[in-house]
């Protein structure tokens, strides 16, 4: 494709898009739909949900302030020679 034709194609778009529309209430009816999807749901939650997520946070909290873990794994062969060695440090 040359870059004329491009650029003819690209002025030939026509938006699609409920927002670009003429009419105002169906752009304001588009708009308050992208706002409604956006907007945090406040439903309520049981409570073993809640409990959950604060038991994945303590969690997580304790993981982070704990020390970090090293493990070092060495596997020998039959006669006594290092086969693997693995070190799964930060």
């Amino acid at each position: 494709m040359t870059e004329r034709s491009a650029l003819s194609e690209l002025a030939g778009l026509v938006a699609r898009s409920p927002l670009a529309s003429s009419n105002e209430a169906v752009r304001r009816r588009a708009l308050n739909g992208l706002v409604a999807r956006m907007a945090p749901h406040s439903q309520r939650r049981s409570v073993g949900e809640l409990l959950s997520a604060v038991l994945a946070l303590s969690a997580r909290t304790r993981r982070v302030a704990l020390p970090p873990v090293a493990v070092d794994i060495d596997v020998f062969s039959p006669d006594g020679c290092r086969a693997v060695e693995l070190d799964l440090g930060r």
